[in-house]
């Protein structure tokens, strides 16, 4: 299986090998996965409503000009930007990494939460779980304040998760989604386990393609 991701903004070719190796670890077998960058007209970092909504039409356009020979596609980010109006389009199936993860979780019964790099992200965030109609599950989105540099530093992003998982934990929380699908999960001691949602999706996937 061929799975094409493409990244939600403009990144330098350093970030996009460290994201190519990490989806390289995390791809279960059978499952080969190519990320792209989604180009120059994208925004660099999400930090505003209007940087997610150029996001959105740079990802639905490099999705639209894929070309042939991939079984399926998913944007690089846990915002699944282009995702409600690409599923639509029957020539390549796109997938969403939080449309997957959250699904899973909450067929499960499982009560989550989430933490984000900003205020923005987190606005989107919900706006998401509410589209895929899953806000009863969620307990509560908290934001870490981080630079975007700390999507790449793993100990300074895992660093910051002890209180926000905490208090995600006294709102019901049982597991807590990590938004940014960049991001490596450390393991730690903490009152709820913390979902990385791509390792996660990446799973389902490989599942779902199984005859």
């Amino acid at each position: 299986m061929r799975a094409l991701a493409v990244t939600p903004i403009h990144l330098p070719p350093e970030e996009i090998r460290r994201r190519q190796e990490r989806y390289d670890r995390l791809a279960p077998p059978g499952l080969e996965i190519e990320l792209r960058d989604v180009g120059p007209s994208a925004p660099k970092t999400l930090d505003t409503d209007e940087s997610m909504r150029v996001s959105e039409r740079e990802v639905a356009a490099a999705l639209a000009a894929a070309g042939d020979g991939w079984d399926l596609a998913f944007p690089d980010c846990v915002l699944d930007p282009a995702v409600p109006d690409a599923v639509a389009e029957p020539a390549l199936p796109v997938h969403g990494l939080l449309k997957l993860s959250a699904t899973y979780l909450a067929a499960k019964g499982v009560r989550f939460g989430a933490v984000v790099r900003n205020e923005a992200i987190a606005e989107e965030f919900s706006k998401r779980i509410a589209a895929y109609r899953l806000t009863e599950y969620l307990a509560g989105i908290r934001v870490l304040h981080l630079p975007f540099s700390a999507i790449a530093e793993t100990e300074t992003w895992n660093a910051a998760l002890g209180t926000a998982v905490r208090e995600l934990a006294e709102l019901g929380a049982t597991a807590v989604i990590n938004g940014c699908s960049a991001v490596d999960v450390e393991p730690a001691d903490l009152p709820a386990r913390i979902v990385d949602p791509t390792a996660l999706a990446m799973r389902l996937l490989a599942v779902e393609e199984q005859p």
